[in-house]
């Protein structure tokens, strides 16, 4: 194993103040299960799951709230026991409503129905088991990308057929502002890392691990570099000049293997890429290791609003205001609360929302870090085009969105477009352009999924 430095660079990209200090050096802590937990469905990318149980039931840690719906699905499992008081439409961290049950912990178990002792599913030999029987541990503990995209694990370790996994790349660049999660585990977890990697390779082949980190993060170099001492095989951590996005799959692989992924429907799988974020990589190994499924995640709780900022373990359903009481509270009314990171993720205007599995942030800014944006003209400087990571002229975007245009938009790829806000953070017009991408996206979606539909109804028909 040795540690290199990356030789490639993508094009584009910025330099947002990281503000990591608040939390960067805070122990990860772990929090008491809150009276009330709200576990939503859709805690991943593609089909929510599917509910099964119903109000006054009572459920056990680990026992199974909703089953896998579909081929981009995940299960989900009780965060801890209680008693399931309403399964009801819910807000989510990215603002869309799904079933969420709501469960009540303070209530204890009924008479005859004993607490379940010991791992909630049976304890693999990794070494003994074959790759199948890993598989189907990723899928029946629920495990997905923790990074925030949240897609399906067990779909992404099962390459279809023809395809073959060259580079297993571990995403710890966490380039987002104020987010230290990934940092922390990074830090205090890296023998689950490395165990985790074995798993992994085990189900996609003696493939060549790249360990992806940035270089302002030595300290987790080192545990990285103490952890994969005595590994074996093709293993290099690569550390990655400061750039956002350095954290996003395309520009990730690029970074440390200087391979391209073409345009969509391409997959990092299509040029021998799998990309898996470090707390995944972690969460496999306690899957298998210890037969824990993912009922709870490190979340940073951060900003100059929030009166003591920590890296909490919390379990998944934990309202952000749990969360919030957990760090002491608020140091000052907040003017903004966003769910995830400044450049990605979502501001929202309530605290009674619950974590879900790619909840890697909650940020309380005040009004001397915020700044009220007053969009205006585009003055054709060109900024965005320099900025966007992807190639595309997020200028032309926005205006042909602002016309309700949507077809222009799609023809200048849109679809393309990862959200990453570097367009927006650039624009010294302050134009909301990755909003205007956001929702141009969603009416392709829309129009797609219609078409569909139809053609679907008119074969039945026939």
């Amino acid at each position: 194993m040795k540690t290199v430095k990356s030789s490639f660079r993508f094009k584009g990209g910025v330099h947002p103040d990281y503000n990591k200090e608040l939390a960067r050096d805070k122990a990860i802590e772990r929090m008491p299960v809150p009276s009330e937990l709200v576990i939503s469905m859709s805690q991943h990318l593609g089909a929510p799951a599917k509910c099964i149980v119903k109000a006054g039931d009572y459920v056990h840690r680990g026992q199974l709230l909703g089953e896998k719906n579909g081929f981009i699905s995940v299960c989900v499992r009780a965060s801890a026991g209680g008693l399931v008081k309403s399964v009801e439409k819910r807000i989510g961290p990215a603002g869309g409503m799904a079933d969420a049950v709501i469960l009540d912990t303070t209530v204890p178990a009924p008479e005859g129905d004993p607490v379940p002792v010991g791992p909630i599913l049976p304890p693999l030999d990794w070494k003994a088991a074959d790759r199948e029987e890993l598989l189907q541990r990723v899928e029946e503990a629920g495990i997905c990308g923790m990074g925030g995209a949240g897609f399906p694990t067990s779909v992404k370790l099962n390459p279809p057929p023809g395809k073959r996994c060259e580079y297993l790349i571990l995403n710890g660049a966490e380039c987002e502002p104020y987010l230290t999660a990934d940092y922390r585990v990074m830090l205090e977890r890296a023998d689950r890392i490395r165990l985790g990697v074995e798993i992994m390779r085990k189900i996609l082949g003696m493939c060549a691990v790249r360990i992806a980190v940035e270089a302002t993060k030595p300290e987790a170099i080192a545990a990285l570099e103490k952890a994969f001492a005595d590994i074996d095989g093709n293993v290099e951590i690569v550390v990655l000049p400061v750039l956002y996005p350095q954290g996003s799959e395309k520009h990730q692989i690029f970074a440390t293997v200087g391979r391209v992924v073409p345009e969509p429907p391409a997959l990092p799988i299509d040029v021998g890429c799998v990309v898996e974020n470090v707390g995944t990589v972690a969460a496999i190994a306690d899957a298998v290791e210890k037969g824990e499924p993912v009922l709870e995640r490190v979340t940073t709780v951060s900003g100059d609003a929030v009166a003591e900022p920590k890296n909490v373990l919390a379990p998944s359903g934990t309202k952000y205001s749990d969360l919030v009481a957990f760090c002491g509270g608020e140091k000052e009314p907040p003017a903004k609360v966003i769910s995830g990171g400044t450049m990605m993720g979502f501001a929202v205007s309530t605290l009674d929302i619950g974590t879900t599995k790619t909840t890697s942030g909650l940020l309380l800014l005040s009004k001397r870090r915020v700044f009220q944006y007053a969009s205006g003209a585009c003055i054709n400087c060109g900024r965005c085009l320099r900025a966007c990571p992807m190639n595309l002229n997020p200028a032309l975007i926005s205006k042909a969105v602002d016309a309700n245009d949507v077809k222009a938009a799609e023809d200048a790829h849109v679809m393309d477009c990862i959200e990453c806000g570097a367009c927006s953070f650039g624009c010294p017009a302050y134009r909301t352009i990755t909003q205007s991408c956001r929702r141009a996206k969603n009416s392709i979606r829309a129009r797609i999924a219609a078409e569909k539909a139809k053609a679907a109804a008119a074969k039945e028909a026939k």
